[in-house]
């Protein structure tokens, strides 16, 4: 019996070498799983809405505190990135992420996770080879950038004034 989804000259479990792009995206496209759009929407809109409403009532439990606006928010930044990375360090984040999607990529939160992560799959190589240089692979090159976009726009203050 001849699958409809195989192409005419390849047999199942065979490498299909001579198709062509066109009978391949068809093939690709018949296989894939069709991803569930609006619930994976819904749940990234509630996840990151819940992360930022957090952030905002951090924000105002310190400003409560006594706190400038200024300070308030750094704490609430500390906080935020604290808590990213030990959920992240307990396995919670993943779990997290994987019913949340795009939503837990909330730029603080989903920087601390983005930095751990690499560390905590390379923890078995030690602390400092594996957790300590594996913790820079994403904050590094971001540092770099970020102190070389400073130097650029320094040269720019500097000559325009």
């Amino acid at each position: 019996m001849h699958d409809p989804d195989t192409p005419h000259n390849a047999k199942r479990g065979t490498i299909l070498t001579n198709i062509s792009n066109k009978e391949y995206a068809r093939l690709v496209e018949r296989r894939s799983p069709r991803s569930p759009i609006f619930k994976n929407t819904a749940c990234a809109f509630v996840a990151g809405g819940l992360i930022c409403a957090g952030g905002q009532g951090l924000l105002a439990l310190y400003g409560s505190l006594g706190l400038s606006e200024e300070e308030a928010g750094a704490a609430a930044s500390v906080t935020l990135i604290f808590l990213g990375a030990l959920l992240t360090g307990l396995g919670v984040y993943d779990k997290l992420s994987r019913f949340a999607g795009a939503g837990t990529l909330v730029p603080v939160t989903g920087f601390a996770n983005a930095i751990v992560s690499p560390a905590m799959e390379f923890r078995s190589e030690g602390l400092v080879l594996g957790t300590g240089a594996r913790l820079f692979t994403v904050a590094g090159p971001v540092i770099v950038f970020g102190v070389a976009a400073s130097v650029c726009y320094g040269i720019v203050l500097a000559i325009l004034r």
